[in-house]
């Protein structure tokens, strides 16, 4: 399956190597187009992300939120490595099973769906789909009357960093057991609850709570005669890479063997930055400076650098994410450099493209790189070419190892490939065709 543009090519690594050693090989050519900004991904993150998910919660069966990051190298990558997929539209639907995936490794997980895209789902054999009140059943029940009907509950954290719930879900107490009732008397077929305790969730025993909570619904469930298979405990797993998950895994476990110790019902989960975060690198450039100098002593008391990438790009996810990012210097400075409060802004015309406010930093000149980390989550898609200015390109490698590991499993060509990365020029994987 060809679907890697000829400049967005893996690059094959021998040895060891990380995310610094191939920012600095390709910002020290000279030769690439330092006016645009890139990612640097590194496919072996997410395949370790894959083998920890696997080791901590191993009832869980992860479906990736396509939503997150709906880059082809990443789909690729998880479907290689045999995860299954959470969409929300036709798109997305169509985005996976063009990969090859099976229609049932697909949970169309979105509780209000357009008719044209149930009625793409159903066509296409994605049968397992979540809702939320009535007027979607009665919606499901024209359409796909043999859908496998999952019941979206409100259950999230009060400091989760995106809450769902004003939007999403009903309430398990006063509404869940009437849905259900009239799911049995449209002759529906409900086989799970689900719940998303909000994207990046820090309240960890709220899962441990809703688990709770899906275990009596379950039971209300079959009361009325439904066959309940599924309990889909949604998202907001951490994924940068100063953190883990191994707290959450913990009272997940606990929650599981807990109120769910039958291995008759299927877990499945939706973690979306999880995989993704670490995995993206962004690189910046400072094409334009500005000193803020004290009215009385003429000393520079602020700094304002431009860089080439802003919340209209990859930075959205200040705005739609709530993200906190932090800006490294590629050129390290002296340990004793002098730090003045500096801000950083976005290349477009709005004064609300601010990225960083007042951070101290060692004063640093136009030209510099300044990198972002963790930015693989809720960026890339989000993205505008606003103003005119393009988005980021995508610079993908991959070790040695791992690809000998899953290059017999991932969706793509040999020539999607490229051997001998540092005798290469590298100029293509940023520059636009």
């Amino acid at each position: 399956m060809k679907f890697i543009n000829q400049e967005d090519r893996i690059q094959v690594i021998d040895g060891e190597t990380n995310d610094m050693n191939i920012i600095n090989d390709i910002t020290g050519f000279g030769t690439t187009n330092q006016d645009e900004p890139f990612y640097v991904f590194n496919i072996g993150d997410i395949v370790k992300k894959h083998q920890i998910w696997i080791e901590k919660l191993p009832r869980v069966i992860p479906h990736y939120a396509v939503k997150c990051n709906d880059n082809e190298v990443v789909l690729a990558t998880l479907v290689a490595l045999g995860t299954s997929f959470d969409c929300a539209s036709k798109a997305e639907i169509n985005k996976i099973l063009n990969l090859g995936v099976h229609p049932e490794r697909i949970i169309f997980a979105n509780p209000t769906k357009q008719k044209s895209h149930i009625r793409f789902a159903a066509m296409m054999g994605v049968k397992t789909m979540t809702f939320d009140c009535d007027i979607e059943l009665h919606k499901i029940k024209a359409i796909c009357p043999d859908a496998n009907l999952v019941l979206r509950i409100r259950c999230e954290a009060e400091d989760a960093q995106c809450p769902l719930g004003k939007k999403f879900g009903c309430d398990p107490s006063t509404e869940a057991v009437k849905l259900l009732k009239i799911a049995r008397n449209l002759n529906l077929n409900v086989i799970g609850i689900s719940f998303h305790v909000g994207s990046g969730c820090r309240d960890y025993p709220i899962y441990y709570k809703a688990i709770g909570i899906c275990k009596n619904l379950f039971e209300e469930a079959e009361a009325l005669g439904f066959n309940m298979t599924l309990l889909d405990i949604g998202g907001g797993f951490p994924g940068d890479n100063d953190k883990n998950i191994d707290e959450v895994a913990m009272i997940v476990n606990q929650g599981l063997d807990t109120y769910f110790a039958e291995k008759n019902v299927r877990v499945i989960a939706e973690p979306g930055r999880f995989y993704v975060s670490s995995a993206f690198t962004l690189v910046t450039n400072i094409h334009s400076k500005k000193n803020i100098y004290d009215e009385t002593t003429d000393d520079v008391n602020n700094v304002m650098y431009y860089i080439n990438d802003g919340v209209y790009g990859s930075f959205n996810c200040l705005l739609y994410d709530h993200q906190l990012v932090k800006p490294i210097l590629l050129q390290k400075p002296d340990d004793d450099a002098k730090k003045i409060p500096s801000t950083i802004w976005g290349p477009t015309c709005d004064a609300l493209d601010q990225i960083v406010v007042d951070i101290p930093m060692p004063d640093v000149n136009i030209g510099d790189f300044i990198i972002f980390e963790n930015m693989g989550a809720y960026t890339i898609p989000v993205a505008s070419p606003f103003n005119g200015f393009p988005l980021p390109k995508v610079f993908c490698f991959i070790s040695r190892d791992v690809w000998l590991m899953i290059r017999s499993l991932i969706p793509l060509d040999a020539d999607d490939f490229i051997e001998d990365f540092l005798n290469k020029t590298i100029e293509h994987a940023i520059v636009s065709a």
